[in-house]
């Protein structure tokens, strides 16, 4: 067995925590170069261009990519070998906090949805999603989620005979439905099957996928190519200004699922899809 202290985990969060708000990933400005070269819409090319700029000018100045620094999304795959000293939850709130206080990025979490609506004040908790692997390391990814795009997320339990069209048309009309609000070109993650709770947690996890990284199915990889040419055909285009780009690529995971059922999540993430990760 191997152990991992707390406060080395605490460290690795605080550290993804301003990273991922102050840098895109390469995949993702790869594929707004591509889209760049590819858009036809001068407005969509302009748009592009400023989006560009503007992770350029993070990355230097270490600001956040976007004013909605997000709620913090981290995905662990925790190797059956490894022993974890210290409450994880904890340690992980605790990277948090120190991120967002020593990046000065913005609080956006509230103790109660519903009533007072009060801020937390050093944006936890964070949401985490964990995963028992082989193996004696941690696996740590940090998704700050801003509320823009996490707003246009919809989740539908399909009859299973709409099948393949049916989810088809639920998804592109999900990304109709969203427009401008969810600040394309995106990022489109699917989840199918298993139940509603599953649906949407695979939706979100399809999101940790590099840009463009198909599903090794050959059937689900050819419903993400359908389901990218349908969602650029709408034309909403960069920032809903008209254009071939409002999605840069359709991510789908499935899983299996109840003979009467056929759930279907959508999540979308918007151009500053942040995400970084560390192994331990």
């Amino acid at each position: 067995m191997r152990e991992i202290e707390g406060s080395k985990i605490t460290g690795v969060i605080s550290h993804l925590c301003k990273e991922a708000n102050f840098s895109l990933p390469d995949d993702v400005l790869s594929a707004i170069e591509t889209a760049k070269l590819k858009e036809e819409s001068p407005m969509g090319k302009e748009v592009l261009s400023l989006i560009l700029e503007n992770a350029q000018v993070a990355e230097q100045e270490k600001i956040p990519l976007c004013q909605d620094t997000g709620s913090v999304i981290v995905f662990l795959e925790l190797g059956q070998e490894v022993i974890i000293k210290g409450d994880i939850y904890r340690v992980i709130d605790e990277g948090v906090r120190r991120g967002y206080e020593q990046g000065y990025l913005r609080k956006s979490m509230v103790k109660d949805p519903c009533f007072s609506r009060e801020n937390t004040g050093d944006n936890t908790p964070a949401i985490v999603h964990m995963e028992i692997v082989p193996g004696d390391a941690l696996k740590i990814i940090v998704m700050p989620k801003g509320s823009g795009s996490e707003n246009m997320s919809r989740l539908s339990m399909l009859k299973p005979a709409e099948g393949v069209e049916g989810i088809i048309d639920f998804v592109v009309e999900t990304v109709e439905i969203a427009g401008p609000n969810s600040c394309p070109p995106l990022i489109v993650g699917v989840g199918i099957g298993g139940s509603s709770e599953m649906a949407a947690y695979l939706a979100k996890k399809a999101l940790l996928r590099k840009v463009k990284e198909e599903n090794p199915s050959i059937e689900v990889a050819n419903l993400e190519r359908e389901l990218l040419k349908r969602i650029n055909h709408l034309g909403i285009g960069p920032q809903g200004f008209g254009g071939r780009t409002t999605a840069l690529a359709v991510h789908v995971e499935t899983f299996p699922t109840h003979m009467a059922s056929l759930p279907v999540a959508v999540n979308l993430n918007c151009y500053a899809a942040r995400r970084k990760e560390a192994i331990l």
